[in-house]
Order: C-alpha cells, then sequence, then structure tokens
C-alpha cells in the first residue's frame, strides 16, 4: 500500500508539466534579458512585456518556486544563476529548446497514448512519411526546431570537443549537422580540418552564414541533401545521430543505462527515448545495443567517450 508520502511524490510528479508551462511563458515574454542587468520592480516588468501586472507577479513567483528568478524585496525581482540560461544570447542558452518543448512537444506529447497503443509516431498517425515531412506542413516549426538543435549542440559541443581527440581528421562531415554550431566549434579548434555540413537544403542560408560568423568559411561548406536517402561519400570522417555509414565514425549520442534508476540522468534518458518513439521513431540505446547495431551495420566499435550526458562513440568498418 502506497503511504502518504510516496502518493504524494506522485501528485508531484504528475503536475511536473506545470513547471514546463511556466519556464516557457517566461521565456516567450523575455523575463531573463529584462533581468539580465540587475532587478526590476514588478511594474517595470509589466510595462516592459505589456502583462498584466497581477498576473505577471503571480509568475514570478512560482518562477522564484523553481529557481529561476528571486524576489529581491516587495517587489522587485533578480535572476539567478539557473534564471540565466533562459536569455537567448547567454552562451549557453537553453532558451529556443524552452520555446521548442513548451509549444512543439507539449502538443505531441499529448498523443503518447495512441503512440504507446500502436506504436506508431505521430507523423505516421498524420500521414506523414516521416516527422521532418510532418514539421514542413507548418514552416514556423523549422525555424523552432532549428533553433532548439542550435542550443542544444552548443551546450553538448564543449563535453564533445574534450572527450574526443579530432586533431588527427583531415575531413569531417556532421549529417544532419543543421546550422553548423558543431563543425564551426570544430573546424575552429583544429584549423587543418575542411568540414563539410550535410542537411536538408531549408538549413543552408543559416548554415552558411553560420560558418561565416565562424570564419571557417573558406574550409567549411555546407551540402544539401537527405540522410534518409543517401549519404555522400565526401568526407574521410562523418559524424550523426542514428544513420551508419562508410568511414571512420562518430556517434554523438544519449547512453541508456542497462538498469536505468531513478536519478535525474536516468530519466533523462528514458523520457529521450520516449520523446523519440513519439517523434521520428528512433530510440535511446544501451551501450550493448549500439554494439550490436554497428557489428551488425559492418562496424567496428572501437571506444565510448563520456561526453556529458552525452556520449561519443567512435567506430571504424571492419
Amino acid at each position: 500500500m502506497s503511504s502518504s508520502a510516496a502518493a504524494l511524490r506522485l501528485f508531484d510528479l504528475i503536475q511536473s508539466h506545470r513547471v514546463t508551462a511556466v519556464i516557457y511563458v517566461a521565456a516567450e515574454l523575455g523575463i531573463a534579458e529584462l533581468l539580465r542587468d540587475g532587478a526590476q520592480s514588478l511594474d517595470e516588468l509589466a510595462e516592459a512585456t505589456g502583462a498584466d501586472r497581477q498576473a505577471l507577479g503571480r509568475l514570478l513567483t512560482a518562477l522564484s518556486t523553481v529557481g529561476l528568478c528571486s524576489r529581491v524585496d516587495a517587489d522587485r525581482y533578480s535572476l539567478t544563476e539557473i534564471g540565466a540560461a533562459l536569455d537567448g544570447a547567454a552562451e549557453k542558452s537553453f532558451k529556443a529548446w524552452t520555446i521548442f518543448e513548451g509549444d512543439m512537444l507539449f502538443k505531441s506529447w499529448h498523443g503518447m497514448l495512441e503512440t504507446i497503443m500502436t506504436g506508431k509516431t505521430a507523423a505516421h498517425l498524420l500521414g506523414a512519411r516521416n516527422s521532418f515531412d510532418l514539421m514542413a506542413r507548418t514552416p514556423s516549426n523549422v525555424g523552432m526546431f532549428n533553433a532548439a538543435m542550435a542550443d542544444l549542440t552548443r551546450f553538448v559541443t564543449p563535453d564533445v570537443l574534450g572527450a574526443y581527440d579530432f586533431g588527427r581528421i583531415n575531413s569531417l562531415m556532421d549529417v544532419g549537422g543543421g546550422s553548423g554550431e558543431f563543425i564551426g566549434a570544430v573546424a575552429r579548434k583544429y584549423p587543418h580540418i575542411r568540414a563539410i555540413v550535410f542537411d536538408l537544403p531549408r538549413c543552408a542560408e543559416t548554415a552558411t552564414r553560420h560558418l561565416e560568423r565562424a570564419g571557417v568559411s573558406d574550409r567549411a561548406n555546407f551540402v544539401a541533401g537527405d540522410f534518409f536517402e543517401a549519404i555522400p561519400n565526401l568526407a574521410d570522417t562523418i559524424i550523426l545521430k542514428s544513420v551508419i555509414h562508410d568511414g571512420t565514425l562518430l556517434l554523438v549520442e544519449r547512453m541508456m543505462p542497462e538498469a536505468p534508476g531513478t536519478s535525474d540522468e536516468d530519466r533523462a534518458q528514458a523520457m529521450s527515448d520516449l520523446n523519440m518513439l513519439r517523434g521520428p521513431g528512433g530510440l535511446e540505446r544501451t551501450e550493448q545495443q549500439y554494439r550490436h547495431l554497428l557489428n551488425e551495420s559492418g562496424f567496428r566499435p572501437v571506444a565510448v567517450h563520456p561526453a556529458g550526458r552525452f556520449n561519443v562513440i567512435e567506430a571504424r568498418v571492419c
């Protein structure tokens, strides 16, 4: 029989979607940007956002309970270190991811029951070929998705660069490289590498612009294509998610524990796995599952390099 404490813990978990909603509203209102340079009063924040003063005050109270801001005095609020990551200009910003999670993913997860019952993705249930085709039906969602992926890539990249030595690579292609965030960072750190971002044509303008800003456009470029159809043989090493191809292969992936527990990290991996089930139809694998997949695809697993909540899985052609 469940104790009162256990039931209350469940009650809190059930309501956890409300935390996402509160953070999403704060991101849309630009609260972190408004508090970037110091504390502001409720009146100042209400005027800047155009929000109802009383309702905004209640939102700020909720934000303070989850640690994103703190009340300085009766009606003045300041940003916390956690809240600073909601600023779109922060080096490790998750603002775009917040909007993606609070808008696109929040709506998609409402259909999780149907996905569990049928084993089908949201795209398949709606008659689309895949999640990218479904996304393309709403052009604004494409930009939202790309911005969120750029947030995640910027956050993960330092761990990946710290975990793996790219110095021995002459040419590198990032399959599904989106805006070019990762390739730009690698090319900056390793001046000898020639690099390619391979993704759908809609990513070309953003990626090209990013590579120019990064100062690496003389040896890093964008190539358009669809990795569901074919991956060109343009580099001696490729880095990607969930696509196998000839050459040295680097997978930057989450890794499911063999026996998941209740830690934050294990929960994050399990929730990501369900997100793959509902969205693109992939899955998060254990190390043994990756080894089996690579062996079946003609690759020999070489090493796993931990990189924060992700891993760099290195493999070579057998």
